[in-house]
């Protein structure tokens, strides 16, 4: 299969770093114009810096869209995308009798808000000129709601629900809508997590990650971490021309982790 997205324009949220860069460079290889965001200037010109691609196949936009002010500056100054992938997110665990008020808001705004707020921006022209994709980057823990990080499950489960019901509203349009589900990932952000056992122990970032899989994901198939590509590619081929019958899906990426047939 040769997935050509050449002459498509793709926005992927929170895309500096790992799973999202992975996707925002699997968009690039197969030809598609990529907008990357970052928090920051400097991340996002760090991230462009390192993406394999033609010149002025991507630009940054540094904000953070968690916020209704950043969305609205990127929808100004990027009025039309083909594909939106909306990967930005925040977690870390918190036990829910000290998660206060601000903090549920934040994983809202962040998690779920950023999707509603650019999806609602962007999937009525997709619908208008008969093809679009959309992709929520969602996570297992929409399934398995993590007991440390309950409100991170909770966003999660959201994304399905409003994944679910938008492909729905959008039937017949030419637009999809699917979640992607990642299983625990070998990302920046997992393996700075594990660094202090990497040095404890001297074995390898990978193993280290297999052993916390078998400690803490015990129903993991693969028993090791997914790679960022390995999940990128989901993403890339859902939103290719190839993926047009699959719409309304949660898919799931996560090494066999959910224990289900379903």
């Amino acid at each position: 299969m040769i997935i050509d997205l050449t002459g498509l324009r793709a926005l992927v949220t929170g895309s500096t770093s790992g799973i999202g860069f992975a996707i925002a460079q699997g968009f690039v290889k197969a030809g598609a114009d990529v907008v990357v965001n970052g928090l920051s200037d400097g991340s996002v010109s760090a991230a462009l810096s390192k993406m394999d691609g033609p010149p002025g196949s991507v630009t940054g936009f540094a904000g953070d869209l968690g916020t209704e002010a950043a969305c609205s500056r990127l929808i100004a100054e990027h009025p039309s995308f083909d594909i939106i992938v909306n990967n930005v997110g925040v977690y870390g665990p918190q036990d829910f009798f000290d998660i206060p008020d601000s903090e549920w808001d934040r994983f809202f705004q962040t998690n779920v808000m950023s999707g509603v707020r650019l999806t609602r921006a962007y999937a009525q022209g997709m619908a208008e000129r008969g093809w679009g994709r959309v992709v929520f980057v969602a996570s297992e823990s929409a399934l398995n709601i993590p007991v440390d990080m309950i409100h991170y499950g909770f966003t999660k489960t959201a994304q399905l629900a409003i994944s679910r019901g938008l492909a729905k509203r959008l039937a017949g349009t030419g637009v999809t809508v699917n979640a992607v589900l990642p299983g625990p990932t070998l990302s920046e952000g997992m393996a700075g997590m594990l660094q202090t056992e990497v040095d404890r122990t001297g074995n390898s970032v990978e193993k280290v990650a297999a052993d916390f899989i078998a400690a803490h994901r015990s129903s993991s198939i693969i028993q090791r971490a997914s790679t960022v590509d390995e999940v990128a590619n989901m993403v890339v081929y859902v939103s290719s021309k190839q993926a047009s019958a699959t719409t309304g899906a949660a898919l799931r990426v996560d090494g066999g982790v959910v224990d289900t047939i379903a």
